[in-house]
């Protein structure tokens, strides 16, 4: 049994599949909501919740003895989807794995984070130095490094999550750790969430009532539930339910006509790129999950729809963002995890957004050599 610590740990998504042979003993984060959520979904690891800054939080993790460590600093400060604040101090937080690293000397370390940290450039000795280049200089003398930027469907996932990938290996052990075949085939969102029930989506406005636009909600609501509990929709105002039912499979309402294209609660037309208000492919793999997965205004959230007639022309079903249950296929989460849907939802959607997709770090550590 090889054991781990997971830093900047979430809710341990990540660690949810990982080979028997390895088990995480310690995990810190700084948000006391995801440490309660990560001791429920792993009740055995030691869970150090606190500011990995500060030395009292950096010494407490430290007592464990490692075989492996599992990094995923925060990507807010260098993600395309943020700000892309070269000063964001979380962008600096690396360094702390890296104190880790030299003081502890696992065997095997994975390091995550979006592409954009192999060019994002942190303050090191008074000088700019770019993540990777920092991550060579700190241990490339102790370890090998394998380095990859990763398309996660390559791997069988199906979603198109793009992501910078370190494995490491140190130098004294006989084998290297290297990424494991990349010739998977994804499954298309057809293949993988075309069978289940649609659902139409709650209305969130006060003064429209759900069932009188919808009449058939609760029906395949009930539908819905027997597949999963977590298969369930979420609110979204009128307006932009009204833009996506005009939006077929692929397309942003952007390229609606006119009056079908998305506006602002005052009635004027919103100007934003063709990603947002966009539904999903049937023919493709799922697009990067996010922490704002649960909006229809933010990247392509919206669950492909099928084409409906009538009596006033064509529209789209299921003109909502995918439920939980469908993110949790798209994330290749088990639906046996320690939650249930009375957890809550929108925390629990925009943490599975920052995690790390299980099926990928289990065919990672299963190619470990040992």
């Amino acid at each position: 049994m090889l054991k781990g610590v997971s830093l900047f740990s979430n809710i341990g998504i990540g660690e949810l599949s990982l080979p028997t042979r390895f088990k995480v003993i310690a995990a810190n984060d700084i948000d006391q909501k995801r440490c309660l959520l990560y001791k429920r979904l792993h009740p055995t690891t030691k869970v150090i919740q606190g500011d990995i800054s500060k030395q009292s939080i950096f010494n407490a993790i430290k007592e464990f003895d490692c075989d492996f460590l599992i990094s995923t600093p925060p990507c807010q400060g260098m993600s395309n989807l943020g700000k892309m604040d070269k000063r964001d101090p979380r962008n600096h937080l690396i360094k702390y794995s890296i104190d880790f690293i030299k003081a502890k000397k696992p065997k095997f370390i994975f390091h995550e984070n979006v592409p954009n940290q192999n060019k994002t450039p942190i303050l090191h000795q008074g000088k700019e130095i770019t993540i990777s280049e920092f991550i060579s200089k700190q241990l490339g003398k102790d370890y090998f490094i394998e380095n990859k930027n990763i398309k996660m469907d390559n791997y069988g996932i199906p979603q198109m999550r793009k992501r910078s990938i370190f494995l490491l290996t140190r130098k004294d052990l006989s084998k290297q750790w290297n990424f494991p075949e990349s010739k998977r085939t994804a499954q298309t969102l057809k293949a993988l969430i075309g069978n289940l029930p649609s659902l139409d989506p709650i209305i969130s406005d006060p003064n429209v009532s759900t069932e009188k636009i919808f009449p058939q909600f609760h029906r395949k609501l009930k539908k819905a539930i027997k597949v999963s509990e977590f298969h369930t929709p979420v609110s979204h105002p009128i307006r932009q339910i009204i833009c996506m039912q005009q939006t077929p499979s692929g397309k942003s309402a952007f390229e609606n006509e006119n009056k079908f294209k998305p506006r602002r609660i005052d009635g004027k037309l919103i100007s934003a790129f063709n990603t947002t208000y966009a539904r999903m492919s049937w023919d493709k793999p799922c697009p990067t999950v996010t922490t704002h997965n649960r909006t229809i205004s933010s990247h392509i959230n919206v669950h492909p729809g099928r084409k409906i007639k009538t009596k006033t022309g064509i529209i789209y079903s299921d003109p909502r963002v995918l439920s939980m249950y469908e993110l949790m296929l798209v994330m290749t989460i088990r639906s046996s995890w320690r939650l249930s849907s009375t957890d809550n939802t929108p925390f629990l959607r925009s943490v599975i957004g920052e995690g790390v997709p299980p099926e990928f770090v289990r065919q990672c550590f299963k190619s470990i050599p040992l």
